[in-house]
């Protein structure tokens, strides 16, 4: 059985842009500026050894209700049930100050156990001194009800900062596990 990475976000937070870059790949994931393009849980398979998982985004408003209510559902199975998910990547938008549905999704997946990681994405959009201040301001909020961080990445699809960095975290976490 292969590992599993999921990745999630808010929806049009730049998921399977970066998906693409991660994987040098850029018709891999579809990009769309429509928000809920991803409506299923895909898996990419990735030189063999483990599965990218593109899990659809949360928040979309937009969808009818009997639809979120199915995607939120298949999301939590997911999550809470594959017993070969490593970890999940949370996607976060660099330039906004913590979202309320960012911050619950992530402290719905601490109660749970569910291993993850920040990354941060879109950061070609702000400079370096803005977006250290935009991350030490969610830091300091999420640290108000954790203990401690999740590992936290910066990224760019545009520029493909983040990629060498998560790619070997991936490699890291995959060496150290014995499936």
């Amino acid at each position: 059985m292969k590992h599993e990475y999921a990745f999630i976000g808010r929806s049009n937070v730049g998921k399977s842009s970066l998906i693409n870059m991660l994987t040098a790949n850029n018709k891999l994931a579809k990009t769309s500026s429509t928000p809920g393009k991803t409506q299923l849980i895909n898996h990419y398979i990735v030189d063999d050894s483990w599965f990218l998982v593109d899990l659809p985004g949360y928040g979309f408003a937009k969808a009818p209700k009997n639809v979120r209510e199915n995607l939120q559902k298949m999301i939590n199975e997911y999550l809470t049930k594959r017993t070969n998910l490593v970890n999940v990547f949370v996607l976060l938008d660099c330039r906004l100050a913590p979202q309320k549905i960012d911050v619950s999704f992530m402290n719905a997946l601490m109660e749970k156990g569910v291993p993850f990681s920040m990354v941060f994405t879109k950061s070609d959009k702000l400079g370096v001194v803005r977006i250290e201040d935009n991350l030490r301001i969610y830091k300091e909020k999420l640290l108000e009800i954790w203990e401690s961080l999740p590992p936290v990445f910066i990224t760019s699809s545009l520029n493909g900062k983040g990629r060498d960095e998560i790619v070997g975290y991936i490699q890291q976490l995959n060496s150290s596990i014995e499936m």
